[in-house]
């Protein structure tokens, strides 16, 4: 087992809020075809764990010259042992490199420094650990324009990009013939298809692969305890649900998940995110016409510190239940909001928008099953399989409220 930071957390839970100490569509043959499935992913990636760097599977064989990985875009790449100055474009790949490494920060040669991503509390955490961080270079995030300038004035023995950045293949190109090996991974356009082999991938670069398993081994089991039990609801048992992204960031109305992203997490606990009838892309917006002409059964916001300034919804480290509540209040009380029927009803919750599009997605999913299907998973408690994480994997665990419902 790794080193661990001293105070692991303690869990602890008043109403339906989760208080944690520390850092599709289709009928029910669909569903039960997602269930086998991933069964079956669950499976293999046991077979997975016995792994090494030197030998990765049959996808990636070791050579004279290093061992040949596959990233998420089907690129071969050639690595010359376990990297660390990793140059990154998203900081919450610092999340997923911390559940399999004691130090992710000394892994980094380079950042974005995009910290409204990780969340204010969680990088003055980072900080007061490794202090080193406010000082790296700082690169393009993800977000943004690709700086090839920047990345190869860090100097990093590998460039971790997402498959969202906006590199193209010739900078790609650019980059390797300076002889720093690109990969790609995903955690947010398709998370339920790429989270698996991209956390595989990272714990493979930076010779981590036990933990990799470890972690993955934890997630499979209660992703398909959920699946086995949606794939038994009726067909014609799926609440539609508005998922409004960064609530109350602006005035206008309203970013959603379309086709993927965490929109994927609605299906896949047996729910119908509205946003995938209209956006075609993994993230876009909606008009509060639409949204009110679709009546939906429940709303969830996220949000986090970032929106503290805006108004809009905050949770997450730092932050309290009350506070949580009443922001979630603020938010679900906006004109034509106000109006729903999920708000008329009670069926109103909040979510950390910092435990989305990483590996932590297991708490995600955990606790949209019990808002989307509470009378099949009462007995579900994410509040225990986060504090878990935080004992077992994290590096630095979560702290705060990151989940709550409007009513107590």
């Amino acid at each position: 087992m790794r080193d661990r930071i001293p105070g692991r957390n303690q869990e602890t839970k008043s109403g339906d809020a989760a208080i944690t100490r520390g850092f599709s569509s289709g009928g029910r043959t669909g569903r039960r075809i997602a269930a086998g499935l991933f069964v079956i992913i669950a499976l293999v990636s046991g077979a997975f764990a016995i792994a090494s760097f030197q030998s990765a599977g049959a996808e990636q064989p070791a050579t004279a010259q290093g061992a040949q990985l596959v990233d998420i875009r089907g690129r071969s790449v050639t690595i010359h042992g376990p990297a660390d100055r990793i140059a990154i474009d998203d900081s919450r790949f610092l999340v997923a490199l911390g559940l399999i490494h004691p130090d992710p920060v000394s892994l980094l040669a380079a950042w974005p420094q995009d910290v409204n991503r990780l969340g204010t509390e969680t990088y003055e955490q980072l900080l007061e650990i490794s202090p080193e961080l406010a000082d790296l270079p700082r690169i393009a995030s993800s977000a943004g324009s690709f700086n090839m300038e920047a990345l190869l004035a860090a100097r990093p023995d590998l460039a971790l990009l997402s498959l969202e950045s906006g590199i193209t293949d010739a900078q790609i190109a650019q980059i390797e013939a300076a002889g720093i090996p690109v990969v790609q991974v995903d955690f947010f356009v398709q998370p339920l298809e790429n989270l698996q082999k991209s956390l595989r991938l990272l714990g493979q670069l930076t010779g981590r692969e036990t933990q990799a398993e470890e972690f993955l081994a934890f997630r499979a089991e209660r992703m398909t305890a959920i699946a086995d039990k949606v794939a038994a609801l009726p067909e014609d048992d799926r609440p539609s649900v508005f998922l409004e992204a960064h609530a109350g960031i602006t005035n206008d109305c309203c970013n959603s998940p379309g086709r993927g992203n965490v929109g994927d997490y609605i299906s896949f606990v047996g729910g119908h995110n509205i946003g995938s009838d209209v956006i075609s892309q993994s993230f876009g917006k909606l008009n509060i016409e639409y949204v009110i002409s679709r009546e939906p059964d429940v709303y969830i916001a996220t949000g986090g510190p970032h929106l503290e300034k805006s108004g809009g919804l905050v949770l997450g480290t730092g932050y309290d239940e009350a506070t949580a509540r009443e922001s979630l209040r603020r938010v679900a009380g906006r004109k034509g909001i106000s109006g729903l029927s999920a708000v008329k009803s009670g069926r109103v919750h909040g979510f950390s928008h910092q435990l989305i599009n990483s590996p932590l997605d297991v708490v995600a999913v955990e606790t949209f099953a019990k808002w989307i299907h509470p009378e099949v998973f009462g007995d579900l408690d994410p509040g225990a399989t986060l504090a878990e994480i935080n004992q077992r994997f994290l590096s630095l665990p979560y702290e705060g409220v990151y989940w709550v419902d409007l009513t107590e």
